[in-house]
């Protein structure tokens, strides 16, 4: 069996980091701050908020058509999967990025077995423009991915690829 990648210990710290934050957040906000359906206001242009997601990433496929056992199912598979590449991975920055989205997948699997929804309340919005509500694991997801993205545009150079067959020197 392989021994762990040099980065396992900084993923994981990331990833408990991640969850426990997340976590916390939901619970501060939900069982202290907030009283429902009371909303605060933060700032002219953020809320906190009480919304209860029925769908994946903010709010999309909503609407309790499918169920919560299954988005949930889903994630965990998306999980495991990021997990191997995890695991597999050479690259710091893509393993930091992966840490971020398995934590906050993990952080919303949690509330979908808890509560059958992700409970999300940071409201932001400015000059007739809302963005969904969401929470410490949808931000964690979004700053992974976008730092998969950035990483595989910006730094995935031809010369970095290999092809099937090709030869190394």
């Amino acid at each position: 069996m392989r021994t762990a990648p040099a980065h396992w210990p900084v993923a994981l710290a990331i990833v408990a980091g991640v969850l426990a934050l997340d976590q916390a957040t939901k619970f501060w906000v939900k069982d202290e701050l907030l009283v429902f359906p009371r909303a605060i206001e933060v700032t002219s242009f953020f809320n906190i908020v009480w919304v209860w997601n029925q769908g994946v990433s903010f709010g999309l496929f909503g609407g309790g058509a499918t169920p919560a056992w299954a988005l949930g199912g889903l994630a965990v598979a998306i999980v495991l999967g990021l997990g191997v590449w995890l695991w597999r991975t050479p690259s710091q920055p893509i393993a930091v990025a992966l840490s971020l989205v398995i934590g906050g997948a993990i952080g919303n699997v949690i509330d979908r077995a808890r509560w059958g929804a992700v409970f999300d309340f940071l409201d932001f919005h400015a000059m007739g423009w809302h963005w969904p509500a969401f929470n410490v694991a949808d931000a964690s997801i979004v700053i992974g991915v976008g730092v998969l993205l950035l990483d595989g545009v910006a730094f995935n150079r031809a010369s970095d690829r290999k092809t099937v067959g090709e030869k190394t020197e």
